[in-house]
């Protein structure tokens, strides 16, 4: 008996004395299953897992004890380990790579940085990185660089405009399969920036362009109690991120793209010990991209949830009247292109998308109604800036798209009209637009 209690012991301390102490690992150190890092706060841990099928092993990142298990990254989703002892390595230049149990390699980091004392750190945010030092705080690799399905508070998702590459969400291909999928979440930076989720190339549903707080087309009142969104928008690129307000108690919130194309953001909950779903898109049918076709708005209080802009008509009337609106509307008369046409003001709006629009963040709003006046192909203009009284010019030309009625606030958008339709206001708005020539 105590032969073997000794045995036991000499198994016990071999095993725990290979395993990793703390949150880092460095070249002479290895990481194999069932081995993990824990970040140091015990928020996030990272190891070998599998699905129980035939796929193979990956490396990914999850909550640790928080049951059951959400994985928020993995490093080779593309490409499963097919050995039962895979191994995770810090090279001593810096990169990671994984090994099958015959030492060929599945997958590497391929950074481009040379360390000289690299060390990998899973951090309490759920970034895996590699730095130079241990107390280094330069980052010569980062997981949060390439995103899976889940966007974690502090990661960013952007675009270099001159070097490149641009980072995004993808689906998982199914919910025990994390390869790539058909769905990405992204910023469209074409036109002016806006958030988009697509299925291949074509725009499945897009929360809109930002609007100094937020996406226009996000629950304003229920998102900013806790959270921070922050946009980057330069010469140079575009990032989108955002934290808790209230770290110390909000420490678990991710957003996930499912194999679907849906977006849930979570938030976990202490005095439940569960996840609560505090935002989802889809909602309904008016947040699907173009529901109602072009010229046309979407409100999902309505029945029928789609109606033609004022001094517009349905395309195909009785297609529309059978609730077939992907035909849209034209206009009924053709607009002046001079001092007759002006604007219809529409409030609470979740402005329409905006990849062929053209702006410019230092005009004022009179400013860019007379810009558009100018121009006999502008449609439509609204503030690009929502805050401190609104600044900024957004402008849209010939048709526009996917405009909605916004669930809480929403924003202001002015319609370019014909002089037919101003009814009684006529005079008075043609000595106004007479006025700014």
């Amino acid at each position: 008996m105590e032969n073997q209690q000794i045995f036991m012991l000499i198994i016990y301390t071999t095993f725990f004395c290979f395993m990793p102490t703390s949150s880092t690992i460095t070249p002479n150190q290895s990481l194999q299953y069932p081995e993990t890092l824990v970040s140091s706060a015990g928020i996030f841990e990272a190891g070998f897992f599998d699905f129980g099928n035939s796929r193979g092993q990956y490396f990914g990142i999850w909550y640790k004890n928080i049951s059951p298990r959400i994985i928020v990254w993995v490093a080779n989703r593309n490409v499963p380990a097919q050995s039962t002892t895979p191994v995770l390595k810090l090279t001593h230049e810096g990169n990671l790579v994984i090994l099958d149990g015959s030492g060929g390699r599945v997958w590497s980091s391929n950074s481009s940085q040379i360390a000289v004392k690299p060390v990998m750190q899973l951090l309490d945010s759920g970034n895996l990185v590699v730095k130079d030092g241990e107390s280094s705080e330069n980052f010569l690799w980062e997981s949060f660089d390439y995103p899976g399905d889940t966007f974690l508070a502090g990661m960013k998702l952007k675009s270099d405009f001159v070097t490149g590459p641009y980072r995004y969400l993808t689906s998982w291909r199914d919910s025990d399969d994390p390869a790539e999928g058909e769905f990405s979440y992204m910023i469209d930076t074409k036109g002016f920036p806006q958030q988009v989720t697509t299925d291949g190339t074509t725009i499945l549903y897009s929360t809109g362009p930002w609007n100094g707080y937020l996406f226009s087309g996000v629950s304003w009142d229920r998102m900013s109690r806790f959270l921070n969104f922050s946009f980057e928008f330069t010469n140079k690129g575009v990032s989108y991120g955002y934290e808790t307000l209230n770290s110390s108690v909000l420490s678990r919130t991710m957003l996930k793209l499912n194999p679907r194309g849906a977006t849930e953001r979570f938030l976990w909950s202490n005095q439940r010990q569960s996840w609560d779903i505090v935002n989802s898109h889809p909602t309904d049918q008016c947040e699907y991209f173009a529901t109602c076709g072009v010229n046309s708005i979407c409100n999902v209080n309505n029945v029928p949830i789609c109606e033609c802009l004022q001094g517009f008509t349905p395309k195909f009337q009785a297609k529309w009247d059978s609730h077939d609106w992907s035909g849209g509307c034209v206009r009924r008369t053709n607009l002046s292109c001079d001092y007759g046409d002006w604007f219809k003001e529409y409030t609470g709006i979740k402005l329409p998308e905006t990849s062929s629009s053209w702006f410019d963040r230092s005009l004022s709003l009179k400013e860019c109604e007379t810009l558009c006046l100018r121009n006999c192909s502008c449609t439509a203009y609204a503030n690009s800036d929502i805050r401190d009284g609104g600044s900024g010019c957004l402008l849209w030309f010939h048709d526009i798209a996917d405009m909605r009625k916004h669930p809480d606030r929403g924003q202001e958008i002015h319609i370019r009209l014909p002089f037919s339709e101003r009814g009684i206001r006529g005079t008075k708005i043609q000595r106004d637009l007479q006025g700014l020539w």
